[in-house]
């Protein structure tokens, strides 16, 4: 006797509304437990919409959201979510350990004993991340990268069997991008966890992830990579006529000729964490594809 996989996120012909636009319309789509899914998709399509909307912070305009077969609630425990709000963390001289541990007390600034088990949770979050070493050192001392393996630290904290990871990888050069998706990667193996990592860019994602899913123009599309980036879902996704190049094992979405994930940034006000994004990706492309005509358009900002 087969077992379906059981479905971690349900999905069903859910609408979600957003200063009185449709940001989903009517989108269905089922993620299975142990899945790493990829979210992406232009900005304004609602990737940060729906992971509140799964934490019951976005109500529902219509349709219906399961958990782990559970209707949305806010302050769900089984869900971990990494917020893109990061700009305050780098001067903050609170160390490692007690940055992760205000999670677990519900952020209460100096709590004088925290109890047996917090302090047992928070240990077992830092070995999972293998943040010991960075347990003891302030946050003001430590590069992006750090700082994002205590932020997942505090993600894990309780067992969640979902994670919601909001833009990662914002403002994080090659090197540490590539560490953080292999992480998380690791981490979700290892606890069979479900994670939705959503991103400006697939290529950090490429060899991590099981399946894309791409929102645009108030629509979903859920499948693997080789389904969803093509030409055809990703133009009816945009509204308009896109391009899918594969190259050296990478893939380039386009817009005429300019890369997609740059123009979206070169249109961002933003609060300077895209510009920062933006120069990580002069290391990541500008040599690295070849395509000097469409690198030229990244930096319009």
């Amino acid at each position: 006797m087969t077992h379906e996989p059981q479905a971690a996120l349900e999905v069903d012909r859910v609408t979600l509304e957003l200063g009185g636009r449709a940001i989903l319309n009517d989108a269905s789509f089922t993620v299975n437990t142990g899945e790493f899914i990829g979210v992406l998709g232009p900005n304004g399509a609602g990737k940060t919409t729906l992971m509140r909307a799964l934490l019951g912070l976005v109500p529902v305009a219509s349709g219906a959201i399961r958990v782990n077969g559970e209707a949305v609630m806010r302050g769900n425990a089984s869900i971990g979510y990494m917020p893109q709000i990061r700009s305050g963390l780098a001067g903050r001289r609170v160390l490692g350990r007690d940055f992760v541990a205000m999670a677990a007390d519900g952020h209460r600034w100096g709590l004088p004993h925290r109890n047996a088990r917090i302090r047992a949770d928070v240990e077992r979050v830092l070995d999972l991340v293998d943040a010991r070493q960075l347990a003891a050192r302030p946050l003001s001392e430590l590069s992006g990268g750090e700082r994002q393996r205590l932020l997942l630290a505090q993600c894990l904290l309780g067992n969640p069997r979902l994670l919601l990871l909001d833009e990662p990888l914002i403002s994080l050069d090659p090197r540490h991008q590539t560490g953080v998706v292999e992480l998380v990667r690791r981490v979700q193996r290892e606890l069979n966890i479900t994670v939705l990592f959503s991103a400006h860019e697939l290529n950090p994602l490429l060899n991590s992830l099981d399946r894309v899913l791409y929102l645009g123009n108030g629509r979903a599309a859920l499948g693997t990579v080789e389904e969803v980036i093509t030409r055809p879902v990703l133009s009816r996704l945009y509204g308009s006529p896109i391009d899918v190049m594969r190259v050296n094992g990478r893939i380039f979405v386009m817009s005429g000729d300019v890369e997609i994930d740059k123009l979206d940034h070169a249109h961002e006000g933003g609060d300077g964490h895209e510009h920062e994004h933006d120069h990580g990706h002069d290391h990541a492309h500008g040599s690295a594809h070849g395509h000097g005509k469409k690198g030229k358009h990244t930096h319009n900002v």
